[in-house]
């Protein structure tokens, strides 16, 4: 068990969250799918909370903001920044929108978030008090985000600008996909690719992966605690995997990893 306690590189997916209709619900449902416990539900920040593992944040949670009813629920995937208002700049020069101007969240952070040209909403996070993810990479915890898009290339310039993505293309001629590594890392933070064959009428957006012991076993869990597997368990390159939707509508997929990733 590895606690990750400094903030993240830039560019790198450092933290999720969700709004949920049903607060109460949605964390009965992830208790039972992730084994997640919950931190106290936090009033001066709209009742959110984070998703805690052994005690470590790994995803936040809250209730579904005043006026935001109508809006989709999902998964919204941050990208670490050690100047939000620099990165923001650089984001609305390369073709972004903004959704929510930066602000500061107490003595936590400053988070942001904008529509990339291809129409895709990313977060930022700013890390002070809150760094993002304290675990990644094991069983309850995030594995890989990625940005599926029906402009791949368009994505990829795009970060390149804002956040100095380097690519490895790993796709093939039904699906592109590239692998990003940001600036001074050695490992891959996560993909580019699109549109998945499977889902050619998806919207643009970023996912996210959790990481669990056994696949099929997850994807019971979900069934039973009230939610749906929209694409049954499979095996690809990488190790297994499948596609899961939560209490709201939400999608995320549910995978273990190779044991030699």
């Amino acid at each position: 068990m590895t606690t990750h306690s400094q903030p993240w590189p830039a560019g790198t997916p450092c933290w999720v969250d969700l709004m949920a209709s049903d607060l109460g619900r949605t964390q009965d449902f992830y208790r039972a799918v992730l084994g997640w416990t919950y931190s106290e539900s936090q009033p001066e920040y709209g009742g959110y909370c984070n998703a805690l593992l052994d005690g470590r944040a790994v995803a936040g949670l809250s209730p579904t903001m005043e006026g935001m009813e109508d809006a989709p629920h999902v998964w919204s995937v941050y990208l670490a920044t050690e100047d939000i208002a620099a990165h923001a700049a650089r984001a609305v020069r390369a073709g972004a929108t903004s959704v929510y101007e930066p602000m500061e969240v107490g003595p936590f952070g400053s988070m942001g978030m904008w529509t990339d040209p291809t129409g895709a909403v990313l977060g930022m996070w700013q890390a002070h008090e809150h760094t993002g993810f304290e675990a990644y990479g094991e069983p309850g915890a995030v594995v890989w985000c990625d940005l599926m898009t029906g402009d791949p290339a368009a994505a990829q310039s795009f970060y390149a600008e804002v956040f100095g993505y380097e690519y490895q293309d790993i796709g093939d001629e039904g699906m592109p996909y590239s692998l990003f590594t940001v600036p001074g890392a050695q490992m891959p933070a996560g993909g580019i690719g699109g549109p998945d064959p499977e889902a050619a009428d998806a919207p643009p957006g970023w996912s996210v992966a959790f990481q669990v012991a056994d696949v099929d076993a997850a994807a019971g869990r979900v069934r039973e605690a009230g939610g749906s597997i929209s694409r049954e368990p499979f095996d690809f390159e990488y190790g297994r995997m499948t596609v899961a939707t939560g209490p709201d509508g939400e999608h995320f997929v549910l995978m273990t990893p190779q044991e030699d990733m």
